[in-house]
């Protein structure tokens, strides 16, 4: 197996791992901007900075808004989820799947996550969130399967 873009498995992994990672990346930006608007933020040098929507009696003050924390959550699960499948599929490349069967597992584990978020930012009632999780899960836990039992086998 040639381990560059021009093999078709690694081409696909590579752009739904970069999806994913660029996702979580893109969380950080929507913590940042749900911060400054809101004017809620966890460092006092930063609420000295820019203000803050709880500042009392002149004296810097910080605070939790639960936008932002639904945010940080939404990032702290992508954070668990992205890197298992990240090292995982690496690992998973090198069992030479076929690629029908490997951008299957890319393209459900990148719309599982995907969707997660939504679900997490809009709300979107449960169990949808727990759904979009377990998918993305299992599509990393059958690549770890397969590389396990090619490895014993």
């Amino acid at each position: 197996m040639e381990f560059s873009l021009k093999n078709e498995v690694v081409a696909s992994f590579a752009l739904y791992a970069t999806l994913v990672v660029l996702k979580v990346m893109l969380m950080s930006a929507i913590t940042a901007f749900y911060r400054v608007t809101t004017k809620t933020f966890i460092n006092e040098e930063d609420v000295s900075a820019f203000g803050s929507s709880t500042q009392a009696k002149g004296k810097p003050s910080t605070a939790h808004h639960p936008n932002i924390e639904r945010v940080r959550r939404a990032h702290l699960n992508d954070i668990e989820n992205v890197f298992a499948f990240v090292l995982i599929g690496i690992l998973y490349l090198l069992t030479n799947p076929s690629v029908d069967t490997a951008t299957l597992h890319f393209k459900v584990f990148a719309g599982a996550r995907f969707g997660h978020t939504i679900a997490y930012l809009i709300p979107i009632p449960q169990p949808s969130r727990f759904l979009l999780c377990a998918t993305g899960w299992v599509a990393t836990a059958s690549m770890a399967f397969t590389i396990l039992s090619t490895v014993i086998m």
